[in-house]
C-alpha cells in the first residue's frame, strides 16, 4: 500500500453552483482510498445558493462563507487557514477532475521530492487544452510576442513562442515556469516557506506570481499531461464566449474583471520586472498591456 498522504482541497467559488455541484461529483469519485483527505469550499459571497447546496448534497465539505468577495487571492487564503495536509490542491469550480487525476498527482510527488507544485495537462470543454496550464514566465520579449500575435503565427517556434511553450512535448511530464491556478497541487511546506497568495491581485495574475515565488524559492515546477481535468474557462469572470452558457456573470461582473486583469498583468511586471530590465523597455511592455487592456474593455462595453 503507498505511504498514507493528508490532502486538502480548497475549492473556490463564485456563484457556480451547478458547476461547484459537478466539480464536488469529480472530487469525490476522484480520491482513492490511498489517500486520506479534506475537502474546503470557499464561497466568495455567492448569491445563487451555492453554500445551501453544498451544506445539503456534501454535508462532509468544510464550508467557508466570505461576506464579500475578496478576489481569487484572498478567497485562497481564507482556505488556507484551514489546511492540514502535506499537500494542498488549489481547485477552481468549473472544472471536472478525471478519474485518476489525483491519484496519478499525489503519487508523482511522493517520488520527486525536489517539486515543489504540479499542474495536469486541462482539456477545455469547448475543445482542445487549455494554453494556461503550460506557461513560460511573461518576460517582455515573451509579452511582445504574445501581445502582438507572433506567438499564435509561430506557436512551435522556439523564438516566438516563449510564453506558453508549445515547443515542448505535452505528451510527456516536463518542467515549466508555471501552470494555473485552476488546478495546482502544492506542497504544503512550499506554502509555510513562501506564503499566501498576493491580494494585490484581485482577479488574473495572482496564480503566475504565485509561481515565480515557487520556483525563486528553489523548487521545480512540473507539467504532468498523464493527469486530465476539464475546464469551463471563465465561468466565474464571464470574459470568456465559450463559456456563456454555463456563466452567470453579469456585465457589470464582467468589465469588473476585464480591469482585474489589465492591472493584473502591469502588476506582475512592475513587481518582478521593472528592475531587471532598461526603462525604455518597460515602457513598451506596459504601452502594450495598456492598449490590450482598452480593447478587451472596450469589447466587454459593447458586449450585452
Amino acid at each position: 500500500m503507498p505511504k498514507k498522504v493528508d490532502l486538502s482541497i480548497i475549492i473556490l467559488s463564485y456563484n457556480t453552483r451547478n458547476l461547484l455541484q459537478k466539480c464536488l461529483k469529480s472530487v469525490f469519485s476522484s480520491i482513492s482510498g490511498d489517500y486520506s483527505f479534506k475537502v474546503i469550499v470557499v464561497d466568495n459571497a455567492s448569491g445563487d445558493g451555492s453554500v445551501e447546496m453544498v451544506g445539503r448534497e456534501f454535508p462532509q465539505v468544510n464550508i467557508i462563507r466570505s461576506p464579500k468577495n475578496l478576489g481569487y487571492a484572498g478567497g485562497n487564503n481564507l482556505g488556507l487557514k484551514r489546511v492540514n495536509g502535506r499537500y494542498i490542491l488549489f481547485l477552481n469550480s468549473d472544472t471536472e477532475i478525471t478519474s485518476d487525476a489525483i491519484q496519478k498527482i499525489l503519487d508523482f510527488m511522493e517520488k520527486n521530492l525536489n517539486v515543489g507544485a504540479v499542474t495536469p495537462k486541462t482539456e477545455l470543454f469547448s475543445g482542445g487544452m487549455d494554453p494556461d496550464c503550460h506557461r513560460g514566465f511573461p518576460t517582455p520579449w515573451a509579452s511582445i510576442c504574445y501581445f502582438s500575435g507572433l506567438e499564435r503565427l509561430f506557436p512551435k517556434s522556439k523564438l516566438f513562442g516563449q510564453y506558453h511553450k508549445f515547443f515542448e512535448d505535452l505528451n510527456k511530464p516536463h518542467e515549466i515556469d508555471a501552470g494555473f491556478g485552476t488546478f495546482m497541487v502544492v506542497r504544503r511546506e512550499v506554502v509555510k516557506k513562501i506564503g499566501g497568495w498576493d491580494e494585490d491581485y484581485f482577479f488574473y495574475g495572482e496564480d503566475l506570481d504565485y509561481f515565480y515565488r515557487i520556483k525563486k524559492a528553489g523548487w521545480k515546477i512540473m507539467f504532468y499531461p498523464e493527469a486530465i481535468v476539464r475546464h469551463h474557462k471563465g465561468a466565474s469572470s464571464g470574459l470568456r464566449k465559450e463559456s456563456k452558457p454555463v456563466s452567470q456573470a453579469t456585465r457589470e461582473i464582467r468589465i469588473k474583471t476585464a480591469r482585474a486583469s489589465i492591472r493584473a498583468m502591469e502588476l506582475f511586471y512592475k513587481k518582478f520586472y521593472q528592475n531587471k530590465y532598461p526603462a525604455l523597455l518597460t515602457r513598451v511592455v506596459i504601452f502594450g498591456i495598456k492598449i490590450k487592456g482598452s480593447l478587451r474593455l472596450l469589447h466587454h462595453y459593447l458586449y450585452n
